[in-house]
């Protein structure tokens, strides 16, 4: 083969790949195209997407948390040698929060509560010293907080003096992990204070927790329920 042919070749090639490469790009140009084109969801945001400072902000009614007015609580069932079964309640007012309302009393996303684990406390100081520096480490996680990103079950807003039942969707994060959590409520809306009891299960090694094993505990159940009951009032 001459050279001119050779050349004529390559240049044969190099307009080959030039097309293919062409080709590519207008296929990714198009998908990157077709995607940003595609309307994004406008539901609900999730509750990893709330900027609560921001949602406190903006919200036309808000309610905070009356720590001394309210609790939160683990329950958790366990194995006692020589006993059997047992049911392990711990309890601390030190929960804070906010609820908050639109301008007909409809709850919103991006309210939240903050407990501090720190200060549960059950009838066991040795299972309550064992929960601090073992099982929730909570020199390392000391709170867990759940975020609202959803409410189910509210047909209208909330009606003075009615207690309503419904269905918070959210974040709850514990010892370090985020995960999806639904919580069952009870709430009523009475003047300026909004009262309400609300309850979910957990699994420990759902967020990397170790069975309370100490002194005549056998085993421990792996759900537990939290529950929390709320007292808040309206800010000016």
């Amino acid at each position: 083969m001459n050279v001119s042919a050779r050349t004529r070749l390559a240049l044969a090639g190099f307009a080959v790949i030039a097309l293919l490469v062409l080709s590519i790009s207008v296929v990714t140009l198009s998908t990157v195209s077709a995607q940003n084109s595609t309307p994004s969801a406008s539901g609900t945001p999730t509750a990893a997407s709330c900027d609560t400072e921001a949602a406190i902000a903006a919200a036309p009614s808000s309610f905070s948390i009356v720590s001394e007015e309210s609790a939160a609580r683990y329950r958790a069932q366990e194995e006692l040698v020589s006993v059997g079964a047992n049911e392990a309640v711990g309890e601390t007012n030190a929960i804070i929060g906010t609820i908050l309302l639109d301008e007909d009393g409809t709850p919103l996303v991006c309210s939240r509560f903050d407990v501090d684990l720190r200060t549960l406390q059950s009838d066991e100081a040795r299972r309550d010293n064992y929960l601090y520096q073992n099982t929730l480490e909570t020199e390392t996680y000391p709170l867990a907080t759940f975020v609202v990103a959803s409410i189910e079950g509210l047909d209208e807003p909330l009606a003075d003096g009615e207690a309503v039942t419904l269905t918070l969707l959210g974040d709850l994060t514990l010892h370090g992990v985020t995960l999806p959590a639904t919580w069952d409520a009870d709430v009523t809306l009475d003047g300026d204070t909004l009262t309400g009891t609300a309850s979910t299960t957990f699994r420990m090694a759902d967020y990397d927790i170790e069975e309370p094993i100490v002194g005549p505990v056998a085993s421990v159940d792996q759900e537990i329920t939290l529950e929390v009951e709320i007292s808040a009032r309206k800010n000016a």
